[in-house]
This record gives C-alpha cells, sequence and structure tokens, in this order.
C-alpha cells in the first residue's frame, strides 16, 4: 500500500498512533473510533514545512485550492453542528514542535471535551470564533455532505462553488457498494443519512479510473472484475465494494424502521428527512389528525 501512496503524493510518512483513552466522551457520543483520531496532532511535526493545510482522509478536492497557503493558523471553517466552533477535518497551520508540545500537555492535563482532536484544538485554538473573521474559511472549503438535504436551497445556490467536500459521519464513500456497470451508487440514494450522490459517485469514479489501477498492479486487489473487498485493500480504503461490471443487480432492502427516538435525534442533528418522512405534506398530515 506505501508502495501505490508513493506513486500518488510526493511524500509520506509513517506516524504513531495517538489515543485519548477518553472513552467515557467517546461512547456519549457513539462514535469510539474518534479515539485515534488524536493521531492528527502529529501534522505540527513536519517543521520541514513553513505551512501546510490539513485534510482529513474523507475529504474530496474538488479544485484548486492553493489559496489556502495564503491564510495563518489557526483557518478553518465552521463546524455545521455547532458554528462556534470550527471543523478539524480541513484547517490551516503552522508546524512547530513548541505547539505540538503544548497541544500533547493539554491533551494530557485536560483531555477533549468531545473525546477526539476536535474538542481539543477548538480548545487550545479557543479564540478562533471570535478574534479574526480573516480565519474563518467559507463552508465551500470544508462542506458536509451529509448536511445538504438539510440546507438544500443553500446548496442549490452555493453548490456549484464547493472547493473541498467533507464525508463526516461513519459512513464513508467506501462503506457503499459501486456499480461498475451503471457507474452509480447501489442503494436508496434518497436516504437523508446518505451523503449526497453526486459526490459520492464522484469519489467513486476517481477510486476507478486513478486508483485501482494501482491496487490491481501491486496485487493489493486480484481482479476487480470479481469484487473489490475490504481485506484486499487493507485499512487504508477499508470496506470497499466494488461490484462485478456483469453481476446482476438485486433490489436493495428497505432501510429498518426508526424509532421515535432516533428521529428526534436527527432533527437534533439537522439531518431530518425533509425529501421523505419529514416532509411538509407529511408534517401537515400529522398535524390535521392532532386537530381533528
Amino acid at each position: 500500500m506505501r508502495k501505490v501512496l508513493e506513486k500518488v503524493f510526493d511524500e509520506v510518512l509513517l506516524v504513531d498512533v495517538l489515543d485519548s483513552g477518553d472513552s467515557a466522551h467517546l461512547a456519549l457520543m457513539k462514535r469510539p473510533e474518534l479515539g485515534v483520531t488524536l493521531t492528527k496532532l502529529h501534522c505540527w511535526e513536519l517543521t520541514q514545512f513553513s505551512k501546510c493545510v490539513f485534510m482529513d482522509a474523507d475529504t474530496m478536492v474538488l479544485t484548486n485550492i492553493d489559496e489556502l497557503f495564503e491564510k495563518e493558523e489557526l483557518s478553518a471553517a465552521p463546524d455545521p453542528g455547532w458554528p462556534d466552533c470550527f471543523n478539524s477535518g480541513v484547517f490551516v497551520y503552522r508546524p512547530s514542535i513548541e505547539t505540538y508540545n503544548q497541544l500533547l500537555q493539554l491533551a494530557t492535563e485536560k483531555g477533549s471535551f468531545d473525546g477526539g482532536d476536535q474538542g481539543l484544538l477548538n480548545t487550545f485554538f479557543s479564540s478562533w470564533a471570535t478574534t479574526d473573521i480573516n480565519k474563518h474559511l467559507p463552508f465551500i472549503y470544508n462542506l458536509s455532505s451529509i448536511s445538504l438535504y438539510s440546507y438544500l436551497p443553500a446548496f442549490k445556490a452555493f453548490g456549484t462553488n464547493a472547493k473541498v467536500v467533507h464525508f463526516l459521519g461513519r459512513m464513508k464513500p467506501w462503506n457503499y457498494t459501486y456499480d461498475s456497470k451503471t457507474k452509480s451508487i447501489k442503494g436508496d440514494t434518497s436516504d437523508p443519512t446518505m451523503v449526497h450522490p453526486e459526490f459520492l459517485n464522484m469519489w467513486w469514479h476517481t477510486f476507478v479510473t486513478n486508483i485501482l489501477p494501482l491496487l490491481e498492479q501491486h496485487g493489493i486487489v486480484k481482479d476487480a472484475t470479481t469484487g473489490v473487498k475490504a481485506d484486499e485493500v487493507t485499512e487504508a480504503v477499508s470496506h470497499i465494494s466494488l461490484s462485478a461490471a456483469a453481476a446482476p443487480t438485486s433490489p436493495p432492502s428497505p432501510p429498518p424502521a426508526e424509532s421515535s427516538e432516533e428521529r428526534k435525534e436527527k432533527w437534533e442533528q439537522g439531518q431530518a428527512d425533509y425529501m421523505g418522512a419529514d416532509s411538509f405534506d407529511n408534517i401537515k398530515k400529522k398535524l390535521d389528525t392532532y386537530l381533528q
């Protein structure tokens, strides 16, 4: 896998895993996998560079973003869940061993309010929300793909200007099944919890066109026509499933029914199903039954 990465990137560095160990906070967020995201703190050790732009592995760049290097530390876009905090999936920073040590000290002494790197970084760069508006990146530099159904009118108005898409949440592009015959994602693309199909298809098209041939060349994927499986492409692109070109497609199984608590939680997270169960017509029908 490293040989493949070195054909794509100019420099590939191995880093040690940092785990917050803050299991209580992570349990509250129902995201235990976030514990190892503190590993990104190692990026401050890249002192051979004067300035860097950090990007999570679940982001996808849509157009040139060199202008970000004109920004100063710490520049980032607001988090859609709590806009007074920045989302740590994309940010501009200056490598510094001093900053790295200070971040580790803060993590050790006070921990993180969300158990992951975002809480820690927002505590460390606590003045981001109020001090310098120039350090607030527009949302188009860190467009949350799962927020599009909640902000559909805004997406229709400004979505064409998107520069970076961030596949937030548990479901990543490589967790879906891609039909190489129809060149589209298999499944219910109207599901509001699903990331925007346009960006999913774009991710998969890039993977199949540019990355899959390299994986086949190095024997990581032996035969793409019979399907690409998670254990064949290792953890870097885990849980990938590529359907065979001539394989018959079966209808997707219906999604499990949601409890009222689950629906309430999605509303609170800005993930209401405006195109389906929570559409205006359905809400109106529900109100009518109470008024009769």
